[in-house]
């Protein structure tokens, strides 16, 4: 199995060997092995430091499925999660990211032609120096010929036949997210999340899969207050463009340095967002890093990047919302019932209702901790270590299993508590869940002007049945 490297322009080729590589660094085999011959954690810390170093080496001008798996594990204080073993990936993984090389403006109009006919037939402007670069393609800035300013997202060539090439081997995804949970110590099924996370990247290199997935949030938060989507321009994308009308707004270090009571809004808004996605429909934005959103001056937020969404089963939906209900209001029988019913745990698990209780307790933190909450670096430790904290042995979370499919909804729970933690925002978390859940009436000015829209526009409440699979 060989991983892909760059050439010049953003062409993939594959010739750097990586079995290699995979079988001498076998994960949790050679982490023990490590533990015992030298009886401290250092040894460990720097075996981690030195395969982690390696990854970027092998990944270093590649667009592989790699550095989309690493993503899965992006925004989370990695210094809380677990033993904390994962810091060294997660580091290593964004700084991949952060060096992107662009494309060449050459290489990038060769695309357009092939995708679109030209670029001059779609666009009256077209700026050649990318706004943005990621692991699958880079944006361009742009203007229709009817006015519009739009975004261009283009694909690097190769890239999906790499990303298609490393997922027909399972292998190199599950030993990958092997390695990184055996750092972290986190009670993941492997081959599960592993299959889920494969899944999502195949989506991701599709973008007409993408195109898909903003329509559907652009139908679903139509003339809301505070919520802005992107609209496709269909005529102007394939499976390797897509074209979106521009978001503007303040990136996230521009939204740091903003006014408290601005960061506290927009805190506010996140929430709702993240939350309200599958409490009002049947979809998880699950890319929730800080770089997709573009933050208004009026208090709204622009959200991008529909690559990576989650459609969750209305069953499992309903079980996930029935769930966090339960935890916020202590009810230990139901949450118990709704973890069962996911798969966490069997009928027989040995897991006390003390042990489950000083777990949800924790995950339900936000919530139940006197209100409002203002999130800093150690709440935010305190709800990565509720959902994810296996330094203790007889910690509950080596009692159950977390299945695939919660790995992304509790992605979206965690990632909150980092953004909002960077923007040090004081938030009634309590209150907002309860009027998204339709058991209180909202407090907050946020919360009655999305009510206001919920109702005008006949949406299902959060513990309401769908009318979806």
């Amino acid at each position: 199995m060989t991983t892909p490297d760059r050439i010049p322009h953003g062409r993939i080729r594959r010739t750097m060997p990586l079995a290699g590589f995979t079988a001498r660094a076998a994960g949790g085999r050679m982490v023990a092995g490590l533990r015992q011959k030298a009886g401290n954690d250092h040894a460990v810390e720097q075996f981690h430091e030195r395969t982690a170093e390696r990854y970027a080496e092998l990944l270093g001008q590649s667009r592989g499925v790699l550095m989309k798996a690493g993503q899965i594990f992006s925004m989370i204080d990695a210094n809380a999660l677990g033993t904390g073993g994962f810091a060294p990936y997660q580091k290593a993984l964004g700084r991949l990211q952060a060096d992107a090389p662009p494309m060449h403006p050459a290489l990038v109009h060769e695309v357009l032609r092939r995708e679109l006919g030209s670029t001059d037939e779609h666009f009256a402007d077209f700026s050649e120096e990318p706004m943005a670069a990621a692991s699958v393609g880079q944006v361009h800035r742009a203007v229709l010929h009817d006015g519009r300013e739009v975004a261009v997202k283009v694909q690097y060539p190769g890239v999906a036949r790499a990303i298609r090439e490393d997922l027909a081997n399972a292998e190199i995804v599950t030993t990958f997210l092997r390695f990184v949970t055996a750092a972290s110590g986190m009670p993941v099924d492997v081959q599960g999340l592993a299959r889920e996370a494969a899944a999502r990247i195949s989506e991701e290199i599709d973008y007409r899969h993408e195109a898909a997935m903003i329509t559907a949030f652009s139908n679903l938060y139509r003339d809301h207050p505070f919520i802005r989507i992107p609209d496709v321009v269909p005529e102007a994308s394939t499976g390797q463009v897509l074209t979106m009308t521009y978001l503007d707004g303040m990136d996230w270090a521009t939204a740091q340095q903003a006014d408290q009571d601005l960061k506290n809004t927009w805190a506010e808004v996140l929430m709702r967002f993240m939350n309200g996605n599958y409490r009002h429909a049947n979809l998880a934005h699950a890319d929730p890093h800080p770089g997709n959103y573009r933050f208004g001056a009026d208090g709204s937020v622009g959200f991008l990047d529909f690559g990576c969404v989650i459609i969750m089963p209305e069953r499992y939906r309903w079980q996930w919302v029935s769930f966090l209900r339960a935890a916020v209001e202590d009810r230990p029988a139901d949450y118990r019932e709704c973890l069962t019913q996911m798969g966490f745990f069997g009928e027989g698990s040995s897991l006390t209702d003390d042990d489950l209780r000083e777990w949800v307790s924790d995950m339900a933190y936000e919530s139940t901790t006197p209100q409002p909450l203002t999130y800093t670096p150690d709440e935010s430790a305190r709800v990565i270590r509720g959902f994810l904290n296996v330094r203790d042995t007889d910690h509950p979370l080596t009692k159950i299993t977390v299945p695939p499919e919660c790995t992304f909804t509790s992605r979206i729970m965690l990632a909150h508590s980092s953004v909002a933690a960077g923007l040090t925002a004081t938030v009634y978390s309590r209150a907002i869940m309860d009027d998204m859940d339709g058991v209180a009436e909202p407090i907050t000015e946020l919360g009655k002007l999305h009510h206001a829209w919920v109702r005008e526009r006949g949406l299902p409440g959060a513990l309401d049945h769908h009318d979806h699979p």
